[in-house]
């Protein structure tokens, strides 16, 4: 019985290291995880619209990438659960790092970013969009509500990001978070705003457009904090 006890002792041992080895190898590896998935979300949806005949990044959104008719939905999806997976991978070095500075926000930073990656990213994975908005179905339905879910909370992340550069001492990164959430916000309007029949044919038709600029200024504080920081 001893025997089986010390055995027992020595695996649980030699599993708490491996994890806590794995954990330090993710902390080390943050900073370039988040801005992989940051900068892949905007880069890889351009590279694949090159290959949609009849795409337009200007007039459509990025998961019409994915819906059923894509001729790059597979690559697409694909990259969508790497990207999620990638931003929850970064989330020990973002605990690591930022927590000594606010353990509240930290943990509320890590909360939306967590929120993002499932609802915005890994469901778009396995639920997607359809080509026309006017086909709804369950996957669409679902797909809906992660990504509206995820956008909205992540909205708030460069907020988040202010409060712990400011704290930080970091007033340059505080003020370039601010005013991203700012921009961030106006876009996101017009993101939404974008399908509404009284704007058609109008510059704020330009979905596309809007939920890129949208992501870029929602990520430029998290990917300043990712270099600065991380």
């Amino acid at each position: 019985m001893a025997e089986v006890f010390r055995n027992v002792c020595k695996e649980s041992r030699r599993v708490f290291l491996l994890i806590r080895h794995m954990t330090e190898i993710l902390i080390s590896a943050g900073r370039y995880l988040l801005l992989t998935a940051m900068a892949g979300d905007l880069l890889v949806s351009l590279f694949l619209s090159l290959f949609y005949k009849g795409y337009s990044s200007l007039k459509m959104s990025i998961s019409a990438l994915g819906n059923p008719s894509s001729p790059v939905r597979i690559p697409f999806n694909i990259w969508m659960l790497i990207e999620g997976l990638l931003f929850l991978l970064a989330l020990p070095a973002v605990y690591s790092k930022f927590h000594p500075v606010s353990g509240v926000v930290t943990v509320l930073l890590i909360i939306f970013i967590a929120v993002f990656a499932v609802g915005a990213c890994i469901f778009t994975c396995f639920f997607s969009v359809n080509e026309s908005r006017g086909v709804v179905t369950v996957q669409s339905k679902i797909h809906g509500i992660g990504s509206v879910t995820g956008f909205m909370i992540f909205l708030f992340v460069p907020v988040l990001a202010a409060i712990l550069s400011f704290k930080a001492g970091d007033k340059a990164t505080g003020v370039a978070s601010i005013v991203s959430f700012i921009l961030s916000l106006v876009f996101f309007s017009l993101f939404v705003m974008s399908d509404k029949d009284e704007f058609k044919d109008t510059v704020i038709a330009n979905e596309g457009l809007w939920q890129r600029l949208n992501l870029v200024f929602m990520y430029l504080p998290l990917a300043l904090a990712a270099v600065r920081f991380l």
